[in-house]
């Protein structure tokens, strides 16, 4: 590291033109990792707490399921119930429909869930807990509450008919709109209102089930809740898109950084020259040049997941957006090996540079 460790002292712009690139590349991942994070929570929270091992939809005659089309009668409900193997069997209807607090005429989006009360495990289940002991009563999460600017004991009309808030618990989404939990009878209800059938969206099953030969018997369709997550219409195509981005971005950060760091070893060939008709060997150059080049990538991954997290805590009062591991060292370390991966590209003029050749030797 000794040529390495002279270049960076003494080549500080250069260092600092590329160590800025690389922050930069660096807060755009971050960014857009921490903004699908947020969005996807906003999508998808609430499924992944539905409890049990698989998630049932209607299997329709043509097509993908689709949580927004599913309709499971009591025939599909009594069918999964009685699979041999099944220890618990919760149905659960979801719709999306519009509510207000008082006498507001500014209706929010919401998402209606039908939850039972004695439901298995509800204590520990966010979602569960939500459940209201009234048909008169309804629960918030976190987003209604704020959305609707509610608090415990207000009313709350939903589709003309007035609720009393009862609890609020946490934040829960379904396709971009907060949770608000209902009893199965009143969610039932609900749903004729708005043109529905009053029947569960899905099922919740747990158990050992033969989950193909119960799916076919009863017209429906078990994936697990991550699976199940390609049913949300909008789920797909919106991470889709996003994670292309940021793949994109990826591949960006190993050109720009191999890139530079061809122009560099391009500029250093008489010094690999000198170094290697000393005796160097062409291991110990790689190993220079690569301990060059993660010294530049660490500092400016370095200062751009500090920028990644401060501003992402301010966008996060604005934005759906999430600051975790998973937003901001995943994408850092996948930068690094990209970066090391660009820059041992360019190294191909160090393992074969002929010393002679490369000092001008005829």
């Amino acid at each position: 590291m000794f040529v390495a460790w002279r270049e960076l002292r003494f080549a500080r712009g250069r260092f600092l033109l590329i160590g800025s690139v690389v922050a930069l590349i660096t807060l755009l991942v971050g960014f857009l990792s921490g903004l699908t994070g947020g969005l996807a929570a906003q999508n998808i929270s609430s499924v992944l707490h539905l409890p049990g091992d698989r998630v049932v939809l209607q299997q329709p005659e043509s097509g993908s399921p689709s949580f927004a089309t599913s309709s499971l009668d009591e025939s599909a409900v009594e069918a999964w119930q009685q699979a041999e193997g099944a220890e618990s069997v919760v149905p659960i209807g979801i719709a999306q429909s519009r509510a207000s607090i008082g006498d507001s005429e500014d209706p929010t989006g919401v998402a209606l869930f039908g939850l039972p009360k004695d439901a298995p495990d509800a204590a520990s289940n966010p979602l569960l807990a939500l459940a209201p002991s009234s048909d008169d009563d309804v629960s918030l999460s976190q987003g209604a509450a704020e959305a609707l600017d509610a608090r415990v004991g207000d009313t709350m009309t939903i589709i003309g008919e007035e609720f009393t808030i009862a609890s609020i618990g946490e934040d829960l989404w379904y396709s971009h709109t907060p949770v608000v939990a209902m009893t199965p009878s009143a969610w039932g209800e609900a749903s004729k209102r708005i043109g529905g059938t009053g029947d569960a969206t899905v099922l919740a099953v747990a158990g050992d089930v033969d989950w193909a030969a119960a799916a076919d018997r009863s017209g429906t369709v078990a994936e697990t809740p991550l699976a199940s997550l390609t049913a949300l219409e909008a789920f797909t195509s919106e991470i889709g898109s996003l994670g292309l981005m940021i793949a994109m971005l990826f591949g960006i950060s190993a050109l720009v950084v191999g890139a530079f760091f061809t122009v560099w070893t391009m500029q250093r060939a008489g010094d690999i020259a000198v170094l290697k008709a000393l005796g160097a060997t062409t291991g110990s150059l790689v190993r220079d040049a690569l301990g060059q080049a993660l010294i530049v990538l660490g500092a400016g991954i370095g200062v751009g997941l500090l920028a990644v997290i401060g501003l992402g805590a301010l966008a996060g009062q604005a934005l759906p957006f999430v600051v975790s591991v998973l937003t901001t060292l995943v994408p850092a370390a996948v930068m690094v090996v990209l970066g090391l991966a660009g820059a041992a590209f360019a190294l191909r003029s160090v393992t074969k540079a002929d010393p002679l050749t490369a000092l001008g030797s005829n």
